[in-house]
């Protein structure tokens, strides 16, 4: 997906962009937050069997995956069909001295997982680091997002750090309820996009 450089310019920049950003962040948490438990279990399901079934992802080596919190869709599925795939399932590790997120290679989401930075799951200290730049395949996570790939996250910019990190080539990809799929991202000229957005119902961009 590919950002159209001219329209970002209609976007305003400093304070108005962090307005323009929260207005749109705290309504979509709030859709995303009314949806029922067992909607977001059956919507979750469907994202799940859609992220499996993209030719990138059946590629990849490594995935670096999240684990869910609050209301987002539940990972731990992915997670282990990834790890029963074979492949090296790493997870961010959240470094607040460095506001950095730190990799963490896990193999027993069971043993290896606990809460963390504010609360949100997260792999062990104990758990092998892993190089960025060693990733093939990256779950983005996201408040929301557009059909042109443009991510609005939580705020902590951790993601925006990380992300050029990763080696060149390494696919992104973005999951989310339908609900979170908006028609414009206010974003920055260079704010990261993704290449692929899968919801419960879609799947668009490069699989």
């Amino acid at each position: 997906m590919t950002a159209d450089s001219e329209s970002d310019s209609v976007w305003p920049v400093g304070p108005a962009l962090r307005d323009a950003k929260r207005a749109v962040r705290e309504r979509t948490l709030a859709m995303r937050d009314a949806l029922p438990a067992e909607v977001r279990a059956a919507k979750a399901a469907a994202i799940v069997g859609r992220l499996i079934a993209l030719p990138s992802f059946a590629a990849a080596g490594t995935v670096l995956l999240t684990l869910s919190f609050r209301s987002e869709w539940d990972t731990l599925p992915l997670v282990r069909t990834a790890l029963a795939g074979g492949k090296i399932v790493v997870l961010p590790r959240v470094n607040q001295d460095a506001r950095m997120l730190v990799l963490h290679a896990i193999s027993d989401p069971d043993r290896e997982i606990e809460p963390g930075y504010r609360q949100i799951p997260e792999p062990r200290l104990q758990c092998p680091v892993i190089a960025p730049d060693t990733v093939d395949w990256v779950l983005v996570p996201g408040v929301a997002f557009d059909t042109a790939g443009r991510r609005l996250g939580y705020g902590g910019g951790y993601y925006d750090r990380l992300l050029p990190l990763l080696r060149p080539g390494a696919t992104r990809v973005a999951a989310i309820f339908d609900v979170q799929l908006v028609s414009r991202v206010p974003a920055a000229p260079h704010d990261l996009a993704v290449d692929t957005i899968v919801t419960e119902t879609q799947t668009i961009g490069a699989a």
